[in-house]
């Protein structure tokens, strides 16, 4: 045996051996770690196309009241006993907005009040825009987060029973972003007069909403309540007791609406005495968060928008620019915080 003769490496095999072992050590390090295998999103991306979605739909929606087509149905009564209806707007829009966001995002979970059919062909519509200007302009920073932290609330058409009396001024349709069950970005669009507030808590507001100037105090002892018109008189009872016999209660339709008119001063509060759906209420709250205001049941806790399952709110609902503690604290003492689905 030639003790000396040289022993030869195989370059091929040598680049193998180094490849497994980089790999070993990827798959220890990383195999186990599911925030690396998730997609992550882009929010800024995200609240782009919610804007985009919001808009397509509100112009379904006045497309078809505006023709006259709106094949009314009902769902059934809701606990208050008031009529639930369905119309052509809302599930055209449902149809518009719900695509356009699954088509831009499909790894989201995307939640929306109305149900897609199995057999409509939705090939015609466009994935969601990634890009707006009013986005672009606003928001410096953008923030990546894992899809599956994320939760699309969608309400294609709000208001829809006061949409089905041409009283146009409330209808609006909402996109909500929940990360990790927290309203995070809000859209709410008006299609009738065509204008859109979006927010992003911790980032930037809408032009619109930065005009707000609404103090949240009540003047002359006089507080204004803004309520829900199917059940008016329930909360005007409630409001009085609370704030006093010269409270000025204001009925309206839609959740989004009401979320608004606190925002923009026409009310200091929005109060809702019984079950309401958290897809009529996400935008809205993810606006106030961003705004510095709250909306909380009306025992004083946070909405958590985490769980499809878990889409009724039956704790009421208490919505304010400033001032929450004390409208929370003047409506706990009637005894109403866990108030019951009605």
């Amino acid at each position: 045996m030639n003790l000396g003769a040289s022993v030869r490496v195989n370059k091929c095999g040598v680049c193998v051996l180094m490849t497994l072992m980089v790999m070993v050590v990827f798959l220890y390090k990383y195999g186990n770690n599911t925030e690396f295998k998730r997609e992550v999103v882009s929010l800024r991306s995200l609240l782009s196309a919610a804007i985009d979605a919001a808009e397509r739909g509100g112009r379904v929606v006045y497309d078809v009241r505006e023709a006259a087509t709106l094949h009314e149905q009902s769902k059934g009564k809701t606990k208050e006993g008031a009529n639930d209806p369905v119309t052509d707007g809302d599930i055209k829009s449902h149809l518009t907005m719900f695509f356009s966001l699954q088509k831009s995002f499909p790894a989201i979970k995307i939640i929306s009040e109305e149900h897609s059919l199995s057999d409509v062909d939705v090939s015609s519509v466009s994935p969601a825009a990634l890009i707006h200007p009013e986005v672009t302009a606003a928001i410096v920073e953008d923030q990546m987060v894992p899809a599956g932290d994320i939760r699309v609330w969608i309400d294609p058409l709000d208001a829809t029973q006061e949409y089905t009396e041409n009283l146009k001024e409330y209808v609006t349709t909402m996109v909500c972003v929940a990360v990790r069950g927290h309203p995070t970005i809000g859209v709410i669009h008006k299609p009738f007069s065509k204008s859109t507030a979006w927010a992003w808590v911790g980032k930037g507001v809408s032009p619109a909403l930065r005009q707000t100037g609404n103090q949240g105090v009540i003047k002359n002892d006089i507080a204004r309540i803004i309520v829900s018109r199917s059940h008016a008189g329930d909360v005007k009872t409630v409001a009085t007791a609370a704030f006093g016999e010269k409270t000025e209660v204001i009925p309206a339709g839609g959740a989004g609406y009401k979320t608004l008119a606190v925002v923009e001063g026409k009310a200091d509060a929005y109060v809702h005495s019984t079950a309401i759906k958290k897809w009529d209420l996400c935008a809205g709250n993810a606006v106030l968060f961003a705004l510095h205001g709250n909306m909380t049941t009306l025992g004083g806790d946070h909405l958590d928008y985490g769980s499809q399952e878990e889409y009724k709110n039956e704790g009421g609902v208490l919505a304010t620019l400033t001032n929450h503690s004390y409208y929370l604290q003047k409506l706990q003492v009637l005894g109403i915080k866990t108030p019951k689905a009605g």
